[in-house]
């Protein structure tokens, strides 16, 4: 009897893992590929000026994400909002948080199994990896932070992508405490912070531009978070009239 109910119960977890990490993400395919379809048409044609930023709306596609060290092929929709239905169509933006490219911190939650798994593979990350945003009228580049918390290795990890103004800063200075990865507790709302790991919610004059990816940990897992901190190095602006496909900021092109 006992063995019986092993059985079933071992079936059953089977099936939900199954459930988790095939038919969901078939689904959210199908929501991410409409949110890529909707973008598409809001961008098309309509050119604004790239000091222009309006809140999107609760559940909008605004802006796409590419990690080029996950290959050429990652590319995803961001969508407003963290509440269930937003996360099952792609990653989703912390509503108190800033947009890409302002100073603070542009925080994204996503999944890691199921749903799509848009961060499945942020483990991999490493210091001075590229995350690229674009936006309907720029390109947004930041590079990961480093891992370490001593300054000599962490101005080591981020001499190879930072400016050294931005690495010392990084190395030694207000943001020596945030690191590239790390892993929290899901009460962690410092990490979303415009500056992590403060309680402060103000934005002051001189604060870095920041994006912040938050997803569960370990994998089938929501016991605690695994975070990724990236500071911005670049802008970009895209051309009107082309679309932004005349010419890709260079990070583009670090494929994994």
């Amino acid at each position: 009897m006992i063995g019986e109910l092993f059985l079933t119960v071992g079936v059953i977890l089977l099936l939900f893992a199954f459930y988790e990490s095939y038919w969901t993400n078939l689904a959210s395919g199908r929501m991410q590929q409409e949110a890529e379809h909707q973008l598409e048409m809001k961008w098309d044609g309509n050119w604004v000026n790239p000091r222009e930023r309006a809140k999107p709306a609760l559940g909008d596609a605004f802006a796409r994400m590419y990690i080029p060290a996950f290959g050429s092929d990652y590319q995803f929709a961001i969508i407003e909002g963290v509440d269930e239905q937003s996360l099952l169509v792609g990653p989703g933006r912390y509503p108190d948080t800033q947009l890409p490219g302002e100073p603070g911190n542009f925080a994204v939650a996503g999944h890691r199994v199921g749903k799509g798994a848009p961060f499945n593979d942020l483990g991999a990350l490493k210091a001075c990896d590229a995350i690229v945003v674009e936006t309907r009228s720029e390109w947004v580049t930041s590079r990961v932070m480093p891992m370490a918390l001593a300054p000599p290795p962490r101005r080591g990890e981020g001499a190879g992508c930072l400016p050294a103004e931005l690495n010392e800063r990084v190395a030694a200075g207000d943001y020596a405490a945030v690191q590239g990865r790390h892993i929290t507790l899901p009460g962690d709302v410092n990490v979303i912070n415009p500056m992590p790991e403060t309680p402060s919610v103000e934005v002051v004059p001189g604060m870095e531009a920041l994006i912040t990816l938050t997803t569960c940990h370990p994998q089938f897992s929501n016991a605690e978070r695994m975070i990724i901190h990236a500071v911005q190095t670049e802008t970009m602006p895209k051309s009107p009239g082309d679309g932004g496909q005349a010419a890709l900021p260079p990070a583009m092109s670090e494929l994994g």
